[in-house]
């Protein structure tokens, strides 16, 4: 049995660091690295949790795992203070009421589908686009602003404190996500010497800020979730400014480029709703963990539709000109993966990390971009690489994770993120 001084350490840590992030489906923990520890333990409760305890110079800290990690429901507080109470008295239980609901399972289940989700409606969008295209530009805005909500709503004031002691490994990201990608896009436009539109359309998702489907491939890849999350909120703020500049820079001179425009819909599709969802979080806890117990099931099936309606609106371009437009497209998302993980290689960035800025680079809002092509363009096409985008970066990126899932980190992997 542990010492008491050990059981007060176990129970400052559930107070203070367990994070449950709902809206993605994912859950959270602080992790502790074996290299600044002098001692290990852990505890194993009958439930399936497992607490791993390690020590340094007197002071403990604690990470918990369970052999799900995908957690799309936020724990109740009263049963974490229960716990508390229980391990801070020295009495741990032998069995922590945190069993998975029916529900849970289910919104798991489907999250971890996407990929199939996607392939499904891809062949709807273009075989029977009437099942999908009602949902045009004013109910597309409607959505991928709920989509940004629930991204929100599982943030807090702390997470944007990360990014801050993170500036390095999130900085990387961020160039990656706004440089390497942007001059990918405009290059392979012209090497391959697309039409104006299409180029155009090329650029402008490349452009695009990081998508949240990023961070359930970084988790099935074995990548570090909570720097995915970090780097999709800075990438979504970013995008404000960011998407609009950079299309503007690069394809400025293919077609005319409304910037202000651009960043109007960007602050209004993406910062404002997350904004919104990060101020609900931090002043009305009690009502968001309320209303996050039903966002997944329908971030799932809105991100299902959000997809299926833009190839079911561009399906007569793709049943005519499909080649000519996969090609440029798969080219950008390939060449994201590829750079994004060699660069963090040669920033000496571990495999962990490395692997979650491939995913952050080569995965974006192709919604997102989508949406501005359709609302700020005029020539239809300028929306085609977009629509491609979104089933080539889901594709994509949920391949490549389920191939690294397969590809051990190595034990004495480095840890690039402090929380």
């Amino acid at each position: 049995m542990a010492s008491s001084s050990s059981m007060a350490s176990i129970s400052r840590f559930l107070h203070r660091d367990c994070n449950f992030h709902a809206g993605l489906g994912l859950r959270r923990v602080s992790n502790v690295s074996p290299a600044n520890c002098m001692r290990q333990s852990k505890l194993e409760v009958a439930s399936g949790i497992s607490l791993s305890c390690a020590r340094k110079d007197g002071n403990f800290a604690v990470s918990s795992s369970r052999a799900s990690p995908l957690m799309p429901i936020l724990r109740k507080r009263e049963a974490l203070c229960k716990a508390e109470a229980n391990i801070s008295s020295g009495n741990i239980p032998e069995k922590i009421p945190t069993q998975m609901s029916t529900y849970e399972r289910i919104v798991e289940l489907l999250t971890t589908l996407f990929p199939l989700w996607v392939i499904i409606g891809t062949i709807i969008g273009i075989y029977k686009p009437s099942m999908v295209t009602w949902l045009e530009t004013d109910l597309f805005t409607v959505g991928l602003g709920f989509l940004m909500l629930s991204m929100g709503l599982t943030l807090t004031f702390d997470d944007f404190r990360r990014c801050m002691r993170n500036p390095w490994t999130v900085g990387v990201g961020f160039l990656a996500q706004y440089v390497v990608k942007p001059l990918l896009g405009f290059a392979i436009a012209m090497t391959l010497k697309l039409s104006a539109p299409l180029a155009t359309g090329l650029i402008l998702v490349s452009c695009c800020p990081g998508g949240q489907a990023s961070n359930v491939a970084t988790y099935i890849s074995k990548g570090n979730v909570a720097l995915s999350v970090l780097m999709t909120t800075c990438s979504t703020i970013g995008a404000i400014v960011m998407t609009p500049l950079l299309t503007k820079f690069f394809a400025g001179q293919l077609v005319p480029v409304d910037a202000a425009g651009l960043a109007l819909s960007t602050f209004q599709v993406v910062l404002l709703p997350t904004i919104i969802g990060v101020l609900a979080h931090e002043y009305f806890p009690k009502f968001t963990e309320k209303i996050i117990t039903i966002t997944p099931l329908i971030g799932v099936l809105l991100t299902t539709l959000l997809c299926a309606s833009p190839i079911g609106q561009v399906s007569e371009v793709l049943k005519s000109q499909g080649p000519q437009l996969i090609l440029p497209v798969a080219l950008l998302h390939i060449a994201a993966f590829a750079l994004g993980y060699f660069v963090s290689r040669f920033c000496s960035f571990g495999e962990s990390t490395s692997r979650t800025i491939s995913i952050e680079c080569g995965m974006q809002s192709s919604a997102l971009g989508f949406l501005l092509a359709q609302k700020h363009f005029t020539n239809p096409l300028v929306a085609v690489p977009s629509a491609v985008s979104v089933v080539a970066m889901a594709l994509g990126g949920s391949g490549l994770a389920v191939f690294w899932r397969n590809q051990p980190i190595p034990a004495d992997d480095k840890d690039d993120f402090k929380e």
